[in-house]
């Protein structure tokens, strides 16, 4: 069952939704048969079991019971919030199990679960209210899972809550719904908690098929210890019209020399001067300082290249 982007139920129905921190990992089926083993499942069905070797010892904590649970996997930093760039080393690894143990044993994962959707018998058609209630009874924390608390109202303090400790957002998901695999339903609504931030167009890259000549991206950058800092490639948020607007600025300014130090590499570029300033939105950085989700929000004719703020890591100053 997958979420809808949305945003907060009206106040009025607020004591109707529970409330549950939005996780920036890999969401998994785990289906526990009953005799000890486990299997996970990611959302493309495909049989990831492999790459999380330390998630084993789950398929034996109910015994004969078979199970069908819902939950991500997750890679924590050292501040313990999930990092989807280290989980990124862990996954592609469910055939290759000498190296998925050696990464185990490296960065660690911790699999936090949110649903049961089959506990001895479907519980599809049980309320959410009633499927959480059951999950919780399973008291399903170990080393390598937890059972994280969710909230019932209190949808706004939720969501400040994690946006004041850096947290990719919310899932509000309303206490009668059941449980539809494979839906993306309203009844359980995603709110990602984004960022912005002034950057420099430093390049474009011309976009395919009916954006043949136009951009399909612009490369962007921020000022940091005196260079422009390439953080990232921006393809979404614009209108046909804005589109059209930023090509003949982006034409107006092409040169042959990079702007960016270091040069990045990146295939079909073409540079600019830098001059132009945008603001964009974004979720998260990478460690490296890249931007993650970008989107494209306005140019800002108010700033100067100069002027635009620098709000990078201090590692990749």
């Amino acid at each position: 069952m997958l979420a809808t982007p949305g945003t907060l139920p009206p106040a009025a129905q607020d004591a109707r939704w529970a409330y549950e921190t939005k996780q920036d990992g890999q969401r998994v089926m785990a289906y526990l048969p009953g005799d000890g083993s486990l299997l996970l499942r990611a959302r493309s069905g495909e049989d990831i079991t492999g790459a999380y070797p330390e998630l084993r010892p789950l398929g034996g904590v109910l015994g004969a019971t078979p199970a069908i649970l819902d939950g991500e996997v997750l890679a924590l930093d050292d501040r313990g919030r999930a990092d989807f760039q280290l989980l990124q080393s862990r996954m592609g690894l469910a055939h290759a199990p000498d190296r998925a143990a050696r990464r185990a044993a490296q960065v660690p994962v911790h699999l936090v679960l949110f649903d049961v959707p089959h506990l001895g018998r479907p519980l599809l058609a049980l309320p959410y209210a009633r499927r959480r209630a059951r999950l919780e009874e399973l008291a399903l924390d170990g080393p390598y899972w937890s059972t994280p608390a969710a909230v019932v109202g209190h949808g706004a303090e939720a969501l400040r809550a994690t946006r004041e400790h850096g947290l990719e957002g919310l899932v509000c998901k309303r206490l009668d719904s059941v449980y539809e695999p494979g839906v993306r339903s309203r009844a359980w609504i995603k709110i990602r908690n984004l960022r912005t931030a002034d950057v420099v167009v430093g390049g474009w890259l011309p976009g395919k098929g009916r954006l043949a000549g136009l951009p399909g991206a612009v490369l962007v950058g921020q000022r940091a210890a005196g260079r422009l800092r390439y953080v990232g490639g921006v393809g979404t948020g614009w209108s046909e019209a804005e589109r059209a607007e930023l090509t003949a600025l982006l034409r107006a300014a092409e040169t042959g020399v990079c702007p960016f130090d270091p040069v990045p590499r990146i295939a079909g570029a073409r540079w600019v001067l830098p001059r132009l300033v945008g603001e964009v939105g974004y979720s998260t950085r990478t460690r490296a300082g890249l931007l993650r989700q970008p989107s494209w929000y306005r140019l800002r004719n108010d700033l100067t290249p100069e002027e635009s703020a620098a709000d990078l890591p201090d590692d990749v100053m």
